[in-house]
C-alpha cells in the first residue's frame, strides 16, 4: 500500500514539473505616483524613473498564442494572443488607462513601453523588437505557433 502511495506521489510531482512554464510575460500599467507603495513601485526603465502598478494586468496565465518575427535591428519581435480573460483585461486597460504607458516584461526583463492610444478589442499585443533568440525559443516552447482553422 505504501509503495502505491509513493508511486502515485512521484507521478503527481513529475506531472507538475513537466507542466512548468519555461518563460514569463508580464504587462504592468503606468501608475499614479500618489497611489502609494502598497499598489505601485518606482523603477528605472528605458533611461527614466517611472511608477508602475505592482500587480501585472496581464501575465503568462492569459497568453494562449505567440508568433515570433525577425526585427530590422537584429532582435526579434512577437505577437502575443490572449484568452478570454486576457482579452477582457486588455480591452479594459486600453479604455481606463488611455494616454498612459504599458510596460512589457518577458523573462523578467523590460522589453518595451507601449503608449495606450486606442481601444484594443482583438486580444493581441504586438512587440516590434527587443526579444532575443533565447526568449523566442522559450516562448515558442510554451506557446507553439497556432495553425489557422480551416473554414
Amino acid at each position: 500500500m505504501k509503495t502505491a502511495l509513493v508511486a502515485a506521489a512521484f507521478i503527481a510531482v513529475a506531472a507538475i514539473c513537466e507542466a512548468k512554464q519555461h518563460s514569463s510575460f508580464r504587462a504592468h500599467t503606468e501608475a499614479n505616483a500618489s497611489n502609494g507603495p502598497v499598489f505601485s513601485t518606482q523603477v528605472r526603465l528605458f533611461g527614466r524613473t517611472v511608477t508602475i502598478e505592482k500587480v501585472p494586468t496581464l501575465s503568462e496565465n492569459e497568453v494562449i498564442g505567440f508568433k515570433g518575427y525577425r526585427a530590422a535591428d537584429g532582435t526579434f519581435g512577437g505577437l502575443f494572443e490572449f484568452n478570454e480573460h486576457g482579452t477582457l483585461a486588455l480591452d479594459t486597460l486600453s479604455v481606463e488607462h488611455r494616454g498612459r504607458s504599458l510596460f512589457i516584461f518577458v523573462n523578467n526583463r523590460p522589453i518595451t513601453e507601449l503608449r495606450i492610444d486606442r481601444r484594443v478589442t482583438d486580444g493581441k499585443i504586438y512587440i516590434a523588437s527587443g526579444l532575443t533568440v533565447n526568449d523566442v525559443a522559450l516562448l515558442q516552447k510554451d506557446w507553439p505557433p497556432r495553425r489557422p482553422r480551416k473554414k
